[in-house]
């Protein structure tokens, strides 16, 4: 049978204490790595909710295309509000979203790869 003394223990605590010796540049080298760690997926979620949004406006983007040539108006949602534009202006519009949500999302792939790199 093993008998457990408080000297014990704490022997075993100091032990484990001194086991443990991290030097200033170490601890700098992990708060860096948890760091990029943290940025990183923080950059990689906002990737995703921009891949998100480029893809409902290709959708868009396509189901203008197929829209009736008779169609004079066609709503856009701008936050809150609709507005009434013209296939034309609509498919403007949409492609010029497209195109600055693409120079996001590849904006944030290269700070992430920045940040790989660091």
């Amino acid at each position: 049978m093993l008998f457990s003394s408080p000297e014990m223990a704490a022997t075993m605590k100091t032990t484990a204490a001194e086991d443990v010796n991290v030097t200033f540049e170490e601890q700098q080298k992990i708060n860096k790595f948890a760091w990029k760690t943290s940025r990183i997926t923080e950059l990689k979620e906002e990737i995703e909710v921009k891949q998100k949004q480029l893809q409902n406006v290709e959708d868009a983007c396509d189901g203008t295309m197929l829209a009736d040539a008779d169609c004079l108006m066609m709503p856009y949602q701008i936050g809150d509000v609709f507005i009434s534009h013209s296939q034309e202006e609509t498919q403007e519009t949409l492609e010029a979203a497209n195109k600055n949500l693409q120079e996001a999302s590849d904006a944030l792939e290269s700070k992430v790869e920045a940040i790989q790199w660091l």
